[in-house]
């Protein structure tokens, strides 16, 4: 049986494609060459509110299967917002949305590679270089801000486009940038409508490989290391967990796993089992947007600010984990069903990677009487891989025995590197190659978490710690104390990182009451919080308002998912958190939504090329008064046959 929270299957996606084109005439081409019919930009569920969930698993009452489509109207250059019944076969709605453009698809970005390479003034531009092997070059095609987009262009769907040159076939795509050579297109009509070539800088010898087949000889000879024993990781006996269907249940942890085209992986009714009582921790916790601003503002990188999550999402990027050696250990894995711009479904093999890991040691102490007593740490790790254009980006939740959660992100691939005149400066960037810079770029993460700490009206308490100034009472200046205040509404919930105090967020069940008497919450942890650096003026800025801060808090609404707003593709100006917070809502013992802020400041390095080994970023979720003692108590020992190797 199909339960509420599932991602929409292979044949609902079809369903939705049917019955959209039988009411509405959306009839999708899936080429530029086949007319300007329709797009399916986006297909997802929409998820049943916590009442209706509430009513599924206490009566057994189904609520109606329902999706939303974002369909593009290549013709006229309109977006429309569709819900469809699954449960009745019929579109509920069907809005027209004025002045806003849907997110880009793949299909978009595979047609505009092969317009380019066959128009004659990029033929010629590209010939003007000495390039003449198109076999070897490849455009890679990036969304607009309003501010940066053409002024006489705004009108339309529009996509710039960066031009790379590989040494041979299969070698590194990204090794060479063309520089100076930018194209700006029509992607409802596949039209070049402008070649910006400034000549650029001439490509310097650039060692831009790190596939062995690629490297030359002499790099390959130069190495000194020695071959790696094998490391096995095994489970006679099988995995821990159990997966029954998307439902996963782990040592007193169950929650359910989803996928959609905007977030990726989705975690929902995230619980853990105290004695017999079955306790909410989380009702959702997934990514709802991804910043990644260029600070470079030299003519090859002024327009370069992604979105990866809301201009292009992490469910039509993610990667299938069959193509590399990405999990170790006894795996279970999890498809992800996704649609092309024509509506069609197609599968994800091996999306999601389920896994547990040891982390060495949980709990221990050596009591001189009667000896040691040491637990080590199993992990279960849930996480998928996503590759946008030259970017990888690594998602892992971790939970823990002890009811601690972390979320940690990886980064890695090929950095964006451009050529230098000689002698020329290179301020907003490294030197990584032969005349070579890789400019400074920031990746800001936003984590979107609505928490239900045993149940769903929450406080966001902001907890800090100060010294006390020496005094009769603190004749040593010992005194360490902490503050703790409550946010009450969404101007106070707009909070900023603060190590010189550890400041950290508690989401407190007021409610409740715990064994000492005291409220169980869960602490938000802050790890990878990073400055946006921006002037107040800044376009990026006015379209994000979310990076602003550290940590928002909002009530929760159904309708208010996309930090900088729904639509962010050509956008202007926030729509998300900027606008919504502007009401001032009170946030004190309700549903609330914790909105959290964090990433990487790539301060671009010659270490990082001409592969980037992962850059590591994490928050954590701890549980703080939500146990009356340490849960992890009840961990058994490991045999020690297990723990001793050869001496």
């Amino acid at each position: 049986m199909t339960h509420p929270l599932d991602p929409l299957s292979a044949d609902e996606f079809a369903a939705v494609a049917t019955v959209l084109r039988r009411e509405h005439q959306v009839e999708a081409t899936p080429s530029a060459g086949s007319g300007l019919g329709w797009r399916f930009a986006s297909v997802e569920l929409v998820e049943p509110s916590k009442e209706e969930l509430r009513r599924f698993e206490e009566r057994g009452d189904v609520p109606a299967r329902r999706a939303t489509a974002i369909c593009l109207d290549r013709s006229a250059n309109a977006t429309h917002k569709a819900v469809v019944s699954l449960t009745d076969d019929r579109v509920e709605t069907f809005v027209h949305v004025p002045g806003v453009q849907a997110n880009f698809t793949v299909d978009e970005f595979l047609e505009c590679d092969q317009l380019l390479r066959t128009h004659p003034d990029v033929i010629a531009a590209l010939a003007k270089r000495g390039i003449t092997d198109l076999d070897n070059v490849f455009m890679d095609t990036w969304t607009f801000g309003d501010a940066v987009a053409p002024a006489e262009f705004r009108d339309r769907r529009l996509g710039w486009s960066d031009t790379w040159r590989k040494d041979a076939p299969g070698a590194n795509p990204y090794a060479h940038l063309v520089s100076g050579l930018h194209c700006v297109v029509d992607l409802n009509t596949m039209e070049v409508l402008r070649v910006d070539d400034d000549g650029g800088v001439h490509t310097p010898d650039v060692m831009g490989e790190y596939a062995p087949a690629h490297v030359p000889e002499r790099l390959r000879a130069a190495s000194t290391r020695e071959p790696l024993k094998p490391l096995l990781i095994t489970q006679p006996e099988g995995p821990s967990f159990t997966l029954d269907g998307n439902l996963l249940r782990w040592q007193n942890w169950s929650l359910r796993i989803g996928f959609n085209y905007r977030e990726g992986m989705t975690l929902h009714t995230v619980r853990y089992r105290d004695g017999d009582r079955e306790r909410s921790i989380a009702h959702r916790m997934s990514f709802a947007e991804m910043i990644v601003p260029y600070r470079d503002s030299s003519p090859d990188h002024y327009r370069r600010t992604a979105f990866d999550i809301g201009e292009w999402g992490l469910g039509f990027m993610t990667t299938s984990l069959e193509l590399g050696c990405d999990c170790l250990g006894e795996i279970r894995y999890l498809d992800a069903v996704m649609h092309d711009s024509t509506g069609g479904p197609y599968t994800i093999t091996n999306a999601i990677c389920i896994h547990e890991e040891d982390g060495a040691v949980l709990w221990k102490h050596v009591d001189h009487d009667s000896g040691a007593e040491v637990r080590r740490i199993r992990r279960l790790t849930i996480s998928f891989h996503v590759t946008v254009a030259n970017y990888e980006y690594l998602v892992y939740w971790r939970l823990y025995q002890d009811g601690n959660i972390e979320c940690e992100v990886r980064a890695t691939g090929i950095m964006v590197t451009t050529p230098l005149a000689p002698g020329a400066p290179n301020p907003n960037g490294t030197l990584v190659d032969e005349r070579t810079y890789a400019p400074f770029h920031q990746h800001f993460l936003v984590a979107r978490l609505d928490m239900d700490v045993d149940g769903s009206d929450n406080t966001v308490v902001m907890s800090e710690s100060y010294a006390e100034p020496m005094g009769p009472d603190n004749p040593y200046g010992l005194s360490l104390v902490t503050r703790n205040v409550p946010l009450r509404s969404e101007s106070e919930g707009m909070q900023d990182v603060s190590f010189d105090t550890q400041r950290a967020w508690k989401v407190v069940n007021p409610n409740v009451t715990n064994g000492l008497g005291t409220h169980p919450a869960y602490k938000l942890v802050p790890g990878g919080a990073i400055p946006a650096m921006f002037d107040p003026a800044s376009p990026v800025l006015k379209r994000a308002n979310v990076i602003g801060h550290t940590l928002w808090v909002t009530p929760n609404s159904a309708d208010e998912r996309w930090p900088a707003g729904e639509f962010v593709n050509q956008s202007a100006e926030d729509t998300g958190l900027g606008q919504w917070t502007k009401a001032n809502r009170p946030i004190e013992n309700t549903d609330v939504v914790l909105w959290y802020v964090f990433g990487l400041h790539h301060i671009t390095r010659p270490e990082d090329w001409p592969v980037m080994p992962v850059d590591v970023v994490s928050f954590w979720l701890k549980p703080f008064g939500f146990f009356d003692r340490n849960p992890s108590l009840d961990v058994p020992a490991t045999p020690s046959d297990a723990c001793h190797g050869q001496s």
